[in-house]
């Protein structure tokens, strides 16, 4: 009995780690059959997000059949680190050379959404202010000493850590970017989209025959039941 207790506990503790965070989450509500939104993401994450993290367990031209987009308008808008639509979402930065930089070379994004969870995304993306004492200028109100810069900055603008009138920490936009507070919000949203299609290409499609199983044991359990009392019936 104990093993079984400790087994649930190795499989439960990570995750409400991951889900804490140590902080309360903003919630993503992301929206993984938007193809809009997951379009959006697609070109923030090439934009803002690729240049130092791979999506390496993801090609080019996949991402665009999913996304509803021909492999012409990748090539376009979202291809800018090859030339070949079948290659994987890799980067040109040497891992030594990332070590370098920034103290440790940023992790793979392909599952990060899987391992993080879309509403620890959602607030980490929203959570940088400035911060001199950080080698970057900035910090991250939940993952403390971040060493990532906040490349997003331009389209969020500057954000201030100071104290609420009941003393605990907050979050203040002191210089406002390209967007507005929605804008971003919902600029965000559609990244953590992304991200979360990232992590299972597939989720929407295995969700959808989910349902069609589930309604053919039903149909299937109607059938049984039927055919069981006409066995049955002569027998009491």
């Amino acid at each position: 009995m104990k093993k079984i207790i400790i087994a649930c506990l190795f499989f439960v503790l990570p995750a409400s780690v991951f889900a804490s965070g140590g902080a309360n989450l903003m919630h993503a509500d992301n929206d993984l059959h938007d193809k809009a939104s997951l379009q959006n993401g697609a070109k923030l994450f090439v934009n803002y997000c690729l240049s130092c993290h791979s999506a390496k367990y993801m090609r080019f031209n996949r991402m665009g059949r999913d996304l509803g987009m021909t492999d012409e308008q990748v090539k376009e808008n979202l291809m800018f680190t090859t030339d070949k639509i079948a290659n994987t979402m890799d980067i040109a930065m040497k891992p030594e050379d990332a070590e370098r930089w920034f103290g440790t070379p940023p992790p793979d994004l392909s599952v990060i959404a899987r391992a993080r969870g879309t509403d620890w995304l959602y607030t980490y993306f929203m959570s940088f202010y400035e911060d001199k004492s950080r080698p970057f200028g900035v910090n991250n109100a939940l993952f403390k000493d971040v060493g990532m810069p906040h490349v997003l900055m331009k389209l969020q603008g500057r954000q201030a850590l100071v104290k609420d009138e009941d003393g605990t920490d907050k979050l203040e936009l002191v210089e406002t970017g390209t967007m507005d507070e929605e804008e971003f919000s919902n600029a965000m949203r559609d990244l953590v989209n992304f991200l979360e299609y990232l992590g299972e290409p597939i989720k929407t499609t295995r969700q959808a025959m989910g349902y069609k199983v589930i309604l053919f044991l039903l149909v299937l359990l109607v059938l049984a039941y039927m055919l069981k009392k006409e066995y049955w019936k002569d027998i009491h």
